[in-house]
């Protein structure tokens, strides 16, 4: 059941984003141009998602169990360190470049377009990369730890 319901949950969320034009990468560039012609349009998208997710996030957490019975997962994490820092500038920079991000770049490939596959397949090797170089960095990490030893011991 959890599989149908996630499914169902992506379904609509996909359908949001192509209703409210956020898988339009001109629409996107308009709002994000505040010096030049914006378009204001997709704040009221922003903030009435926001609105939603703060309610959902509020009852879910009070409740602490889905409503299938099973373990609410929510995130935990609040430190704002580099790597978060890093992120959102990679991440904000992609997307006042192309007009995409993640979401709304899936979405779109319903519709197509050459380049919406290209940035999804940028946006996948950019993602399997960083998965390489994460894996790469602990495992040096670890070994590593592994060949110190504590002070006082041979």
């Amino acid at each position: 059941m959890p599989l149908v319901t996630a499914f169902i949950a992506g379904l609509l969320f996909g359908c949001g984003l192509i209703l409210s034009g956020m898988t339009n990468p001109a629409k996107v560039l308009a709002f994000l141009d505040l010096a030049g012609q914006w378009d204001p349009s997709l704040l009221f998208v922003m903030v009435g998602a926001i609105l939603v997710a703060a309610l959902a996030f509020r009852f879910a957490g009070a409740r602490g169990r889905t409503l299938f019975g099973t373990t609410l997962q929510l995130p935990g994490a609040s430190l704002i360190d580099r790597r978060l820092v890093l992120g959102s500038l990679t991440f904000g920079v992609g997307w006042g470049l192309v007009g995409y991000c993640p979401g709304p770049a899936l979405a779109a490939l319903a519709v197509g377009g050459r380049s919406t596959l290209m940035f999804v397949g940028a946006m996948i090797a950019g993602m399997t990369l960083f998965e390489v170089v994460e894996r790469l960095s602990s495992s040096r990490s670890e070994r590593l730890r592994r060949h110190v030893t504590p002070a006082g011991e041979s």
